[in-house]
């Protein structure tokens, strides 16, 4: 259905541009006096355009008094068409279905994230009785039920962990790029992900109350309040109506002639003016498409150039989303902090833990040699990992796999790994031969051009916030590195819809940028949403107004400046069109302008308007 959909859709867009071409060369053969039809050609272009705007307006009017700019123009077409100035008439509904065609290429099509959200939550689940397991419909789960989660699956409800341990990626809940290990007595949650280990669980949220299912309400209903913008001509298109219509009386009435009162319909047509913003706008979606922006909503850019604020998700936006190993301390005089790097790397080598796999990872992209196979190795669920490295006992793990050891730290280690927690670092111990030898510090990384960015962001008068899901502690750090002095820690879905709201409500219209599916609901409800193409999940990117394609965030000031000089492009646009009809206006009275010479000025000051929108394609502003 939604390819039948989007074939219909461009089958459309493609019959409105051959009616446009073929209403175009008639024009040019009327003028040219090329007349191979015993009446004027003019009228292949009144058929085409002219009679769709007509019929358009008369339907508005009669369905529900809608006034807009195609009634102003049907008047004008029809009263040319009666007194035989058929060039002007085709010129008129040719400038005007061109403006109509600019618009709807602005137009987003239609998105399917919410079908995307929908299928992450898994269609079974796996229900113990007794001791035999049973897989039954996700919707058939019941409060109290205990279910068994295998390694790699997607939790079905929300609930407690009543055995077993495990590390679950939550992610699509909290934007944390590290998996937080789970035990029994700790809250899971739907549609985050077992990464190894299966567990049993016991149902608590099922059906519409589980953390999925509130997602997906929350991005139904996220956007309710976001207001399109109406086209200016549109919006004053009842005055121009009244005034038009006034001014053509009064004239044939004062001069007795009614081709003035004509010239006076087609000249007061806003033919520039309805070319005035959608030129613009598309110039402006080809400047911003060629520095990585891809425009998925028409007014995105005149939503954006009014935003008080940017609030920034920070994993996978402002950060790199990916844990790396920061910083390696070494307790004994006798291992080096590169050998002990050596010796987590070995034995993380067989683990299937994230924390592992990225020591492993960074070992071998930062010292560029092989790392040696553990010659045993055991996965402790919740803990970390024991192994043999070239005869050596190694542990690597969490505090808890050091202490169930006997291994404590002294006074002084405890403060250099406190240093290290406070900054938002996850640390893992490593013991040798039964004794704490130190520790690796793994965090996210800030992205090399963001504390640029965000300065220049200040520069354009906007207001930088971090909106994350991550603890204090690492939130604090990022914002203290990047100067971000509003800072909201411990964001849920739910809470960043909140503060977004209630930054809305009290008059800062806001620019949400994230990347993740806990980013959907509120990349909706701003007031401009942008998600990261890149690195960012589908679904962020069907919510979002504006996808950033290849995740350079350094381009985002200049898309915020883009979009305020599209706006003056547009209000230059404006006062040309207003200024050229006003004149031509005062002509036609005087009767200095017939129809058809007027409905050339207005060609003309078509053309001039659109050639100042194409300034904008190039448009960059050298210092913010």
């Amino acid at each position: 259905m939604e390819k039948l959909e989007k074939f219909l859709e461009w089958g459309g867009m493609k019959k409105d541009i051959v009616c446009l071409v073929l209403s175009a060369i008639a024009l040019v053969c009327s003028l040219l006096g090329v007349q191979p039809f015993p009446f004027d050609i003019a009228w292949a272009a009144i058929i085409l355009c002219g009679v769709p705007i007509v019929l358009e307006a008369v339907v508005g009017l009669v369905t529900a008094f809608d006034i807009k700019a195609d009634v102003l123009v049907s008047i004008a077409l029809i009263a040319s068409v009666i007194i035989g100035e058929d060039f002007a008439a085709g010129e008129v509904a040719l400038i005007m279905q061109l403006g109509a065609l600019l618009e709807d290429l602005t137009v987003a099509k239609a998105r399917a994230g919410i079908e995307k959200l929908v299928h992450l939550t898994p269609a079974t689940a796996r229900r113990l009785i007794g001791n035999t397991e049973e897989i039954i419909s996700a919707k058939d789960v019941r409060v109290g039920d205990i279910l068994r989660v295998l390694p790699g699956e997607t939790i079905p409800v929300d609930g407690t962990i009543t055995d077993g341990q495990t590390s679950v990626n939550e992610a699509v809940m909290t934007g944390e790029s590290l998996p937080v290990d789970k035990q029994a007595g700790e809250e899971v949650k739907s549609g985050t992900v077992n990464q190894f280990g299966s567990f049993d669980m016991r149902a608590e949220k099922v059906g519409e109350d589980s953390s999925i299912q509130r997602m997906i309400r929350l991005v139904q209903s996220a956007d309710a309040g976001k207001a399109k913008i109406v086209g200016v001509a549109d919006r004053w298109a009842t005055w121009i109506v009244v005034i038009a219509l006034s001014a053509a009386a009064l004239t044939w009435l004062i001069s007795g002639e009614i081709i003035r009162a004509v010239t006076i319909l087609v000249v007061f047509c806003p033919c520039a003016l309805v070319l005035a913003t959608p030129t613009a706008i598309m110039a402006a979606i080809g400047n911003a498409t060629k520095h990585g922006f891809l425009v998925r909503e028409g007014d995105a850019l005149e939503r954006l150039s009014m935003v008080k604020k940017v609030t920034f998700d920070k994993t996978g936006t402002l950060t790199y989303g990916t844990p790396r190993v920061q910083e390696i301390f070494s307790f004994q005089e006798d291992i080096s902090a590169d050998y002990l790097y050596e010796l987590a790397a070995s034995a993380e080598k067989r683990s299937e833990h994230p924390l592992g796999k990225a020591i492993v990872q960074c070992f071998q992209k930062e010292q560029k040699k092989e790392i040696l196979l553990p010659s045993q190795f055991k996965m402790i669920l919740g803990r970390g990992v024991e192994a043999v490295v070239s005869g050596k006992s190694v542990l690597a793990g969490n505090l808890e796999l050091l202490e169930e050891n006997a291994l404590l730290l002294t006074e002084k280690e405890k403060q250099y790994a406190k240093r290290c927690l406070d900054q938002g670092c996850t640390i893992i111990y490593v013991a040798v031969d039964g004794k704490a030898a130190g520790f690796l510090a793994l965090s996210d990384t800030i992205r090399k051009e963001a504390a640029e960015m965000i300065a220049n962001v200040k520069k354009a008068g906007i207001s930088p916030v971090l909106l994350t899901g991550d603890h204090e502690n690492a939130a604090g750090t990022i914002a203290d590195s990047l100067s971000i002095e509003e800072v909201h820690a411990g964001c849920l879905p739910e809470n960043k819809l909140e503060i977004i709201e209630d930054y809305q409500t009290k008059g800062s219209k806001v620019c949400m940028i994230g990347d993740g599916i806990n980013d959907a609901p509120a990349l909706k409800k701003a007031w401009v949403g942008i998600a990261m193409g890149g690195v960012g999940s589908d679904i962020a990117v069907d919510a979002a107004d504006i996808v950033l394609v290849d995740d350079e965030i350094k381009e985002l000031p200049h898309l915020l400046t883009l979009s305020r000089r599209m706006m003056v492009t547009i209000r230059c646009n404006l006062t040309f069109s207003m200024v050229l009809n006003f004149i031509a206006i005062i002509l036609a009275i005087t009767g200095v302008l017939n129809p058809v010479v007027g409905a050339l000025v207005h060609n003309a000051g078509s053309v001039l308007v659109i050639l100042n929108s194409a300034l904008l394609l190039k448009w960059r502003k050298r210092k913010y």
